[in-house]
């Protein structure tokens, strides 16, 4: 069996090969297929992990619970989605809406496989320690624990797709550089010649308010042709009558200037910051988080309308229970009365 074969679990592949989901997603490649298998595996482990969390009760309340855990993700999905790709578009980022939902997809196949993995452990606490109250917070802080994990992978997708310049907006033109003392002249650089000549530096007697022009001119051979490049610069207000001991007219060593002479500015000295760089926060991740907060809040909200999803065994089975109170304040209920 070849080593090089892709493995047929798409989770093993976003663990095993993390930067290769990230270019797939900034490229837009098969974004239909990937976000339709991770569609399928989270839809799969999430309807696992939801029968064991119902088995406390009873089987009926086991088959609901594995329709009922999905279709939790899926509808939080539904409804956050299109606040991300908004946010998103508001603050000039290039996102697509393939691409932002598979960046949430990568994030929830995380969150449902790592849940599905601690399967096992809530199980051995449902046949040794059957305690309702016990088994709901083990299984709560489980599933939070999946989800921290899960939007790890969604922060660093969104880095990484910052790092490509598909969060900040398009950069305009940097305007035409100039060189110093020549206002509006734009600086003529000629490539791909290289200057690997003397240049020879003649000067005369400066005097004040009065400046002599000086040319530099450098020759460069390459593929049996010359290339010549010229550049002119206007001399210092005021020369220095010794230059080091060399007295005017006598060439310099090349790439050498005259002392006092004012260094030639290039436009690439200090190139304009290009957008995308890791180095900036661009306003679409701060959003991001606020994004997380209120795809977590919206969750446990929609997850309390949707309950009962481990079915207390004092309480005959029901679909849904009446909408009263909130999950938080179960959830310190349940930790007083343990």
């Amino acid at each position: 069996m070849s080593g090089d074969r892709p493995s047929p679990l798409v989770i093993e592949r976003i663990l095993r090969d993390r930067q290769g989901i990230w270019q797939q997603i900034v490229a837009e490649g098969d974004l239909n297929v990937l976000t339709g298998r991770m569609l399928a595996s989270s839809a799969i482990a999430l309807a696992c992990y939801g029968a064991v969390l119902g088995a406390f009760h009873s089987p009926l309340m086991a088959l609901t619970s594995a329709l009922k855990l999905p279709l939790l993700f899926l509808v939080t999905l539904a409804i956050c989605l299109p606040t991300l790709y908004l946010f998103n578009l508001v603050f000039g980022a290039r996102l697509s809406v393939r691409q932002s939902l598979a960046l949430v997809m990568v994030a929830i196949t995380v969150t449902s496989m790592l849940a599905v993995a601690f399967a096992p452990i809530s199980l051995f606490f449902l046949i040794t320690a059957p305690d309702y109250g016990f088994f709901k917070l083990l299984n709560v802080a489980i599933l939070t624990l999946s989800a921290l994990v899960g939007l790890r992978f969604l922060t660093g997708g969104m880095q990484v797709l910052n790092d490509h310049g598909l969060l900040a907006p398009v950069a305009s033109a940097p305007a035409t550089a100039s060189a110093p003392g020549q206002v509006g002249v734009p600086v003529a650089v000629s490539a791909p010649a290289q200057v690997d000549a003397s240049a020879v530096v003649h000067a005369g007697t400066a005097t004040a308010g009065a400046a002599e022009p000086v040319a530099v001119s450098a020759g460069a051979a390459a593929n049996g042709a010359t290339a010549t490049s010229t550049a002119i610069a206007p001399a210092p207000a005021a020369v220095p009558a010794q230059w080091g001991g060399q007295q005017p007219g006598v060439a310099l060593p090349p790439g050498t200037l005259p002392p006092g002479y004012p260094a030639q500015q290039h436009p690439w000295a200090n190139p304009p910051v290009r957008r995308g760089e890791p180095t900036q926060r661009p306003a679409s991740m701060t959003l991001l988080y606020i994004w997380i907060l209120l795809f977590g809040f919206v969750g446990t909200q929609l997850a309390w309308t949707l309950r009962p999803f481990f079915g207390d065994p004092g309480q005959d089975f029901s679909l849904f229970r009446s909408i009263d109170g909130n999950f938080y304040a179960e959830i310190l209920r349940t930790i007083a009365n343990l």
